[in-house]
């Protein structure tokens, strides 16, 4: 039986030494747990981390809010201390929100889940430029993949037109990386071009095994956001997490989102065709569903829930273009990409599948103007894709 994770939140709570500064401002939200579920924010203080500021993400401190939502909350009711919200902060904003709470030091410590255009490990790279910026160390104490880390699959993203808070550098879409290992491919690569020079220190997790996924680490799952509510979601996610850019729904406002996915104009060609395709990794049943918000709310939707029947062989990327491929195919009038400016990011006036797949190629194939087939969906091993100074745990 392999030994319990250890995440760096749970090595810094034993050794506090490991943090440097003397005024530690904290990148956190409900994910930063210990291994008994309590907060690690209350752990590292308890401690005597020298904490005085608390920094969060979009969903906010307590995870409360849906997707593109954070609070206006001040102060952390726990602690005491005070908390300043980062989402789609610009550059100045959050160089001024840092520099104002007067840390010497940030350290992030939140859950990913290994797909690009999940924001958390935007929030610590728009963080750690602004450390940069002001000459202020910054540490990671690194957690799981959930999805594991032997594999990479799906487009990155090459042209920066095409960057976005759902993705600012070129990273792939199921991007094989903890969070320590992207701050150190964020800090070897885009800071370097950009001229920007950080103190980073990543605070390693013990008997963390890249070949295994979240299952593997004896850790307890904590729903990292309102609609990520089990590991299945998870490696869903990492390709129907596409669906948010399109005319289908993706499941929000169901307890199966990213799983449940359809429209109103699908009939039942949809799930047969799917389940003609012998997807690997998964069972496709033809399934009807009513959303309570979002896409379709208090309409009748037909479409299929996706049952993970084998994790490590189930590819989230290419079963997720298959099924928008089956959907063009089925009701090519109905199905598309969103308008120019319907956004998962306020205030953008691009288009929502352009940024979430990294370039407008999948938004032409659904489109009709472009082929399925010409679509990056390849799955290639992780230590072949990033240099040998990124990787922090054995392949």
């Amino acid at each position: 039986m392999m030994p319990r994770t250890r995440t760096g939140a749970e090595i810094v709570a034993a050794q506090p030494e490991r943090l440097s500064g003397a005024r530690i401002g904290l990148l956190t939200n409900f994910t930063g747990t210990m291994p008994d579920l309590s907060r690690s924010v209350d752990a590292l203080a308890r401690a005597g981390v020298p904490l005085v500021h608390l920094f969060g993400p979009e969903h906010g401190l307590s995870g409360a809010v849906q997707a593109g939502e954070s609070t206006d909350d001040d102060h952390d009711p726990g602690t005491g201390l005070p908390l300043s919200d980062t989402y789609l902060a610009d550059d100045d904003r959050l160089d001024e929100i840092v520099a104002s709470s007067g840390v010497d030091a940030l350290v992030f410590d939140m859950q990913d889940i290994g797909v690009r255009f999940y924001t958390y490990v935007w929030t610590m790279y728009d963080a750690m430029r602004t450390a940069a910026r002001l000459g202020i160390r910054f540490t990671v104490l690194d957690r799981p993949n959930p999805l594991g880390g032997a594999v990479v699959s799906g487009p990155g993203i090459t042209d920066p037109a095409y960057a976005s808070f759902v993705g600012r550098v070129d990273v792939p879409q199921r991007h094989g990386l903890t969070a320590g290992e992207l701050a150190r491919l964020f800090l070897a690569r885009d800071l370097a071009a950009e001229g920007l020079e950080l103190d980073l220190d990543v605070v390693s997790m013990e008997g963390w095994d890249p070949a295994r996924d979240f299952a593997a680490t004896g850790l307890p799952w904590v729903p990292p956001s309102p609609n990520m509510p089990t590991l299945d979601t998870a490696f869903a996610f990492a390709g129907t997490g596409l669906f948010e850019g399109t005319t289908l729904s993706e499941g929000r406002g169901t307890t199966l989102p990213f799983q449940l996915l359809g429209a109103p104009f699908l009939d039942e060609r949809f799930a047969a065709a799917a389940r003609g395709r012998d997807l690997p990794g998964v069972l496709v049943r033809d399934a009807w569903f009513q959303p309570t918000f979002h896409k379709y709310a208090g309409e009748t939707v037909r479409g299929v829930q996706l049952h993970l029947v084998d994790r490590y062989a189930f590819d989230p990327v290419a079963t997720a273009v298959a099924l928008l491929e089956i959907a063009h195919e089925t009701a090519p009038e109905q199905t598309s990409s969103l308008g120019a400016g319907e956004r998962i990011d306020p205030g953008d006036s691009g288009f929502a599948l352009d940024r979430l797949w990294g370039s407008p190629e999948l938004r032409r194939a659904l489109d009709g103007s472009a082929s399925f087939d010409a679509l990056d969906l390849r799955t290639r091993p992780t230590v072949d894709h990033y240099a040998e100074d990124v990787l922090i745990y054995e392949r």
